[in-house]
């Protein structure tokens, strides 16, 4: 894909950058615990927080524990299980009011997956995930079931997101978009254009947000759309690159 450039007339000085993690920085891994972060993505994102003056977060279904052993020791400005925690960029941490997890839901989710090879359930504290890209015929039963645990145990408190081969269990009303708008209130992201890449369904939200916003959505590969698209964190980082080069306005 020949990689276009980000609205030509925008400038680093003026933009502040929102990155999902998996799929989007890195490619993805057939396990949550099996990903790779390389060298390269490390290199790009202390180059943008550099040149963006530190404007640059992370916004991710991960939590921020897994995000900070991703890439330690550096601890970048992020969102974590979908905005339910964030870390601002002084490094105050911001939690949604929440309750633990059934422990009942826990149980039968693990009880499916001890059913049907290839399914991985991933309790992430106050989110849990149901992975099933080693099992994909397995998506509609998935579906039900997952749904129907959610209500019994949540009711209208806990919603099922689905992503790219994974239903995820989170608070109710939570999303990326609202990471996003409370970065866009402090320093230094306030006043800047936000710029949004994403891979999937859990993106959605924030895309609609940086473009209410008057900024610009970036879609990696096929699973979404937005304002603009590549087909791999590569060709994002690729993007984003000569992006980050540019001078002052012309």
């Amino acid at each position: 894909m020949r990689i276009h450039k980000l609205h030509p007339r925008l400038r680093p000085a003026d933009a502040c950058l929102f990155l999902d993690v998996d799929g989007t920085l890195i490619e993805l891994g057939p396990t949550p615990h099996a990903v790779t972060v390389d060298t390269a993505a490390v290199q790009f994102l202390q180059h943008a927080r550099s040149v963006l003056h530190g404007a640059l977060a992370l916004i991710s279904g991960r939590s921020l524990a897994q995000l900070d052993a991703l890439f330690g020791p550096n601890a970048f400005p992020a969102a974590g299980l979908h905005g339910v925690e964030r870390r601002d960029s002084l490094g105050n941490l911001h939690v949604h009011p929440t309750e633990p997890l059934p422990s009942g839901l826990l149980q039968e989710l693990g009880a499916i997956a001890g059913r049907h090879p290839g399914v991985l359930v991933e309790n992430k504290g106050l989110a849990v995930a149901v992975h099933y890209r080693q099992a994909a015929s397995l998506q509609d039963m998935l579906e039900r079931e997952v749904e129907v645990l959610a209500r019994r145990h949540g009711g209208e408190d806990l919603q099922v997101q689905p992503g790219s081969y994974v239903l995820e269990l989170k608070p109710s009303g939570i999303t990326k978009a609202h990471a996003i708008e409370a970065f866009m209130q402090e320093a230094p992201f306030a006043g800047r254009t936000p710029v949004f890449a994403g891979d999937d369904l859990t993106d959605l939200h924030g895309f609609e947000a940086v473009q209410k916003l008057g900024g610009v959505s970036i879609a990696v590969g096929p699973r979404v759309t937005a304002m603009h698209a590549v087909a791999t964190p590569a060709e994002l980082r690729e993007l984003l690159t000569e992006f980050l080069g540019r001078g002052g306005p012309t």
